[in-house]
């Protein structure tokens, strides 16, 4: 049947036209892009698993440039550290040339400080981007890896870099006197007590605003009475902070030392204890007897200097017969220090630079199968426009000869 208001042919001849541009205009988008799935409309599944691998991509190229990073400042250290063992490879030199008793032990002396000062200088001079890890003794992290599990919860991996102070600097307590308060407060502090009072003890907290570079603590501990209580006089414990200390860090040495100093010498009726998240420190005096007494005293001080690693250097003298002998002890222990130092940094250094050539390939890796998820075949794109192009022709040509159909019915009325 012919009908003038409904033309089923053209109809039909229009939705393939319309199929047909809707594939030719995805089509040339893709052949524009060179993606066939370039938005989540396109495959929401293949776009999201494209999107988390991407993400991982950049993220992995900003670790290989932390890793650039990291490996940079490892080999400043290391080379650095080599520079030391070779120098001291010199002291040794002449440490070993002062063991004769005919050689001008001055003239030694001058060449060991000379080494000394440059070795000083090498090891300051050794920072890159702000870090130098031939001072001080706080460890740092370089960022390896990213690791995705099976659930898509992300870790990050690290690799860790160990401090070694090769400093020949000397220790040296701070002498300008300032406020106890600003560094420490005491309870039961600067009066003696016995060991019947109410609370036969002591408790030092330390300020933790107060922990700064060079600044020293002091603890002095006078007791007297039995035997266990005596500490024969007046007793100084001294700790020097660096500028990567705790509160806790200055409790643990100072409760060190003072531990060290009972057990050396039994008083067994003084003890200490202490607070493991404020470092707060208590010094007791036990056995409930009114004849022992104890004092605790708290000074402070700024301007100190912390012992590097080479200290010994620092303080190495060969003018005399008597320190000539504990140089050659000494430079062997500096020596063997700095030659650790330096394969330690050789370790972690090629550790870093094996990380960083895998995370290259890995990221390789990723982007190609990244690739083959939603880049477009160019081959099979090219073949299918030319063949959309004639569906596209032949479509128009099948609209416009069902379009004439209704013009046929007007024959059947001439």
């Amino acid at each position: 049947m012919s009908s003038i208001l409904t033309n089923t042919s053209a109809m039909v001849a229009l939705d393939t036209l319309r199929g047909i541009n809707r594939s030719l205009s995805e089509t040339q988008s893709q052949i524009s892009t060179g993606l066939k799935v370039s938005s989540a409309k396109d495959n929401a599944a293949v776009w999201s698993i494209s999107q988390a691998m991407q993400t991982d991509i950049d993220g992995f190229s900003a670790i290989q440039d932390n890793l650039m990073l990291g490996n940079s400042t490892v080999s400043v250290a290391r080379e650095a550290a080599e520079s030391v063992v070779e120098l001291m490879g010199e002291v040794k030199k002449q440490v070993l040339a002062a063991q004769e008793s005919g050689n001008d032990k001055a003239k030694i002396q001058t060449e060991i400080n000379a080494l000394r000062d440059q070795v000083e200088s090498i090891v300051n001079a050794a920072q890159f981007n702000g870090v130098n890890l031939l001072k001080g003794t706080e460890a740092i992290t370089v960022l390896s890896s990213l690791d995705r599990d099976a659930s898509g919860d992300v870790t990050p991996s690290r690799i860790t870099v160990n401090r070694v102070d090769l400093a020949p600097t000397v220790e040296t307590a701070g002498t300008t006197d300032i406020t106890t308060s600003d560094l420490m407060t005491g309870t039961g502090t600067g009066s003696t007590f016995a060991g019947n009072a109410g609370t036969p003890e002591a408790a030092i907290a330390f300020v933790d605003a107060g922990v700064t570079a060079g600044a020293t603590y002091e603890v002095q501990i006078t007791g007297s009475g039995a035997a266990g209580a005596d500490t024969g006089g007046l007793q100084t414990f001294t700790y020097i902070a660096s500028d990567t200390d705790t509160r806790l860090d200055v409790s643990n040495a100072l409760k060190s030392q003072i531990d060290t100093y009972i057990s050396d010498n039994s008083l067994t009726l003084l003890s200490t204890s202490q607070d493991a998240t404020t470092g707060e420190l208590t010094i007791a005096l036990g056995g409930g007897q009114g004849t022992d007494n104890l004092l605790v005293d708290l000074d402070a001080f700024s301007g100190g200097v912390r012992a590097g690693g080479l200290t010994e250097l620092g303080s190495m003298d060969v003018t005399t017969t008597d320190g000539a002998v504990q140089a050659l002890s000494d430079v062997e222990a500096l020596l063997t220090t700095a030659i650790d130092a330096a394969a330690s940094f050789g370790s972690v250094q090629g550790r870093i630079e094996t990380q960083s050539d895998f995370i290259g390939s890995l990221k390789d890796s990723l982007t190609t199968g990244r690739a083959a998820l939603v880049d477009a075949n160019m081959e099979e794109t090219s073949a299918r426009l030319q063949a959309l192009q004639v569906q596209q022709q032949l479509g128009i040509q099948s609209l416009s000869i069902a379009n004439q159909a209704p013009q046929n019915i007007l024959a059947l009325f001439r």
